[in-house]
C-alpha cells in the first residue's frame, strides 16, 4: 500500500493519499483524518462522472466539525485511477457500482480495523448494495440523490436534454471513438465506454438493472443491509427526483430506513440540484444529509 501523508493545517484534516487494488486495477483514493480519534469512517461512493475532488470540502466538514474520518476515491479508469488510453478501457456501470466499492470497503476495514464504517452512495453510488458482499458489516447507510430513473422521470425541459444525451450525439461519438468524449460534446467528464452503454440501457429501460439481473449483475439480496438507512432526495433535483429516489425503499427490507428531501429554501438556498448537494455553497444542508 502506498500512502503520502500531507502536512496538517489548523482546521484542517490530516490527509493520505491511498492506493486501493480493486482486481487488476488500481483506484487512486484520499482517507481525511479528524486529528482526535474518529467515531467511524464515512466511505463516499460517487456519482457517475464526478471525480472524487469534488466531494472534498464535505469530507473535511466530516472530519473537522463532526470527528469522522473520510474516504473518497476515484473509479477504476477514471480521474486519479485512469492510468491508460479511456478506449481501451473494459469498465462498466456494474464495475463502478458493485465492484470497485467492495473492494474499497475492504481496504477500509484492513487499514483502519475496528473503526465503523458508514457507506454514503451519491447517485449510482449508493445503488449497489443489493449486490455486495460484506454489506452486514456496515454500521450507518446514506443515500442521496440516488434511484431507479427512467427517462420519462425527468420534468421538462430537462427530459430533452436528457433525451440527447442517450439518442444524440453521445451514443454515436461513443461508438467511433471507443469511449465518450464528454468534454469535446460539453456533456461532462470523458467516460469509458462500458460505463456509457450501460449507464444509457439503465436510464431508458424500465426496470432499470432488472434486464442485467443474474447476468452481468449478481441476485440482489434485498434484505442484507441490517443497519439504519438514511435515504436523501434534493426537492428539485430534474435528474433523479424524489419519486425515483423512494424507489429504492425496497432495496432495504430489514433496515429502519428513514427519508429526508431537501427543500432549497429551508436553507436559504437557490437551489440543490443533484450533484450539486455536496458542492461547498450548499453546506447549509449538509448537516440533514448526515442525518444527526
Amino acid at each position: 500500500m502506498n500512502v503520502r501523508i500531507e502536512t496538517v493545517q489548523i482546521g484542517q484534516p490530516i490527509k493520505q493519499e491511498i492506493e486501493i487494488r480493486s482486481g487488476v486495477h488500481r483506484l487512486a483514493g484520499r482517507l481525511f483524518h479528524p486529528t482526535g480519534t474518529p467515531k467511524a469512517v464515512v466511505i463516499i461512493n460517487a456519482a457517475t462522472g464526478v471525480r472524487q475532488r469534488y466531494y472534498e470540502a464535505f469530507a473535511t466538514w466530516l472530519a473537522v466539525e463532526r470527528g469522522l474520518a473520510c474516504v473518497t476515491y476515484d473509479y477504476r479508469d477514471f480521474g486519479e485511477s485512469q492510468s491508460g488510453a479511456l478506449r481501451s478501457s473494459r469498465a462498466t456501470m456494474v464495475d463502478w457500482a458493485v465492484h470497485d466499492p467492495i473492494a474499497v470497503r475492504d481496504h477500509i476495514w484492513s487499514l483502519l480495523p475496528g473503526l465503523p464504517i458508514w457507506h454514503l452512495g451519491h447517485s449510482i453510488g449508493g445503488m449497489g448494495l443489493a449486490f455486495q458482499d460484506g454489506v452486514s458489516g456496515l454500521e450507518r447507510v446514506i443515500t442521496v440523490a440516488s434511484g431507479p430513473v427512467h427517462l420519462r422521470d425527468h420534468p421538462w425541459p430537462y427530459r430533452a436534454l436528457a433525451a440527447a444525451f442517450w439518442y444524440g450525439p453521445a451514443p454515436l461519438a461513443t461508438r467511433l471513438l471507443g469511449y465518450l468524449p464528454g468534454r469535446k460534446l460539453g456533456v461532462g467528464p470523458d467516460l469509458p465506454s462500458g460505463v456509457y452503454w450501460q449507464w444509457r440501457k439503465w436510464c431508458t429501460t424500465q426496470g432499470f438493472f432488472a434486464g442485467d439481473i443474474g447476468a452481468a449483475l449478481p441476485y440482489p439480496d434485498y434484505n442484507a443491509v441490517g443497519c439504519p438507512v438514511r435515504i436523501v432526495a434534493a426537492a428539485d433535483d430534474k435528474l433523479v427526483p424524489p419519486k425515483a429516489v423512494w424507489r429504492t425503499m425496497d432495496f432495504y427490507r430489514e433496515a429502519v430506513v428513514t427519508q429526508k428531501v431537501l427543500k432549497p429554501d429551508a436553507y436559504g438556498l437557490q437551489s440543490i440540484g443533484h450533484i450539486e448537494v455536496f458542492a461547498e455553497e450548499n453546506q447549509a444542508c449538509w448537516d440533514d444529509v448526515l442525518g444527526e
